[in-house]
C-alpha cells in the first residue's frame, strides 16, 4: 500500500516538531568514539593485520603480485648464495699422518750439534778456526 501525498505531508509536519531528548547528541558522540577505538583495537591485533594484508592483495592488480614474486625470488637467491655448499665439504685433500723413523745417523748428527759450543766467547776471531 502506497501512501498518498496528503499522508506524507501530514507525517512530515508531525516529524518537524519532534526533538531528540536531552543528551542525545552527547551520547551519540561518546558512542561514536567508543566504536572507533574498538575498530582501531581490531586493526592493531593479529586479526587486523590479517585483514590489512588481505585488503592490500585484493585492492592491487597484477603489479603487486609481480613485486611480491620478485622479492621472494631475490630472498631465495640470496639465501642460496650465502649458505655454504654441504656437498662440496672441505675442498682440501684429507691429511694423513706420515710415519717417520729416526735413523741412528741422524741422531749422531744431532748429538754432535748439541755438543758444539756456539757462544761468542768460545769462538775465535773472524776467519780463524780453532782445532
Amino acid at each position: 500500500m502506497k501512501p498518498t501525498v496528503e499522508q506524507l505531508e501530514t507525517l512530515l509536519a508531525l516529524k518537524r516538531h519532534e526533538r531528540p531528548e536531552e543528551g542525545y547528541f552527547d551520547d551519540f558522540l561518546r558512542e561514536f568514539h567508543q566504536r572507533r577505538r574498538e575498530e582501531e583495537l581490531m586493526k592493531s591485533g593479529f586479526v587486523g593485520r590479517w585483514r590489512q594484508l588481505c585488503q592490500w592483495f585484493s585492492d592491487q592488480g597484477a603489479a603487486r603480485w609481480a613485486y611480491g614474486a620478485g622479492l621472494a625470488y631475490a630472498a631465495v637467491m640470496i639465501s642460496f648464495l650465502l649458505t655454504p655448499d654441504a656437498s662440496q665439504g672441505d675442498s682440501s685433500p684429507a691429511l694423513t699422518p706420515v710415519g717417520h723413523e729416526v735413523k741412528a745417523a741422524e741422531l749422531e748428527a744431532v748429538e754432535q750439534l748439541e755438543a758444539l759450543d756456539l757462544r761468542s766467547s768460545s769462538q775465535g776471531r773472524t776467519g780463524e778456526q780453532e782445532f
